[in-house]
């Protein structure tokens, strides 16, 4: 059941459905169209994802767990670098002469961050939460996601109340712009 699940299950399926696209990207030719198409869909669900953790993720982790604030800020910089790389890429082709040696610096980053987060962040955060209180972020952590931007935006904030009030502006005006430009369809 989707509903009931908790905080971490929610986004280790983000980060699975993030790996299996790269693995996609990585089967075609480098210049092929479609692996700029595959970088739109990764696009967006690893905005969407990081958006959502740092409203929510990162907060629990820095009241939940002892040294929390060094692990939340850890992430919230990987976080950062992927943001850029997801920008450089945003503005260039698949044939361009940057793209396969961005798109590996991207996959290094986002594979690098993630195994420290499941190895690390989840682990406490489930020792130092309720099963109650990890389902309650998951609901949210879903919620955020429908809201949240879909682009990247390295200069927006990462930190709360100001991230979650300027998230749901940047959110719809992204969505206009897909629907406009088709961006994130199959």
């Amino acid at each position: 059941m989707e509903h009931s699940r908790d905080v971490i299950a929610e986004l280790a399926g983000d980060h699975r459905e993030a790996l299996a696209l790269f693995a996609r990207m990585q089967a075609l030719t480098s210049g092929d169209k479609a692996r700029k198409h595959l970088l739109d869909e990764v696009t967006i669900g690893l905005v969407r994802h990081a958006v959502a953790e740092e409203e929510y993720l990162y907060p629990a982790v820095r009241e939940g767990i002892a040294h929390g604030d060094v692990l939340a800020d850890k992430e919230l910089a990987d976080h950062i670098r992927v943001e850029g790389l997801l920008k450089d890429l945003q503005r260039r082709t698949a044939d361009d002469a940057a793209f396969d040696r961005l798109v590996d610096d991207l996959i290094d980053e986002v594979s690098a961050h993630i195994r420290d987060e499941e190895q690390r962040v989840f682990v406490l955060l489930r020792q130092a939460c309720p099963p109650e209180a990890l389902r309650e972020l998951g609901e949210k952590v879903r919620k955020a996601k429908k809201t949240a931007p879909t682009r990247p935006h390295p200069g927006a904030p990462v930190m709360p109340p100001a991230n979650k009030l300027l998230a749901a502006g940047l959110g719809l005006v992204d969505r206009a712009r897909d629907a406009l430009t088709g961006r994130g369809r199959s």
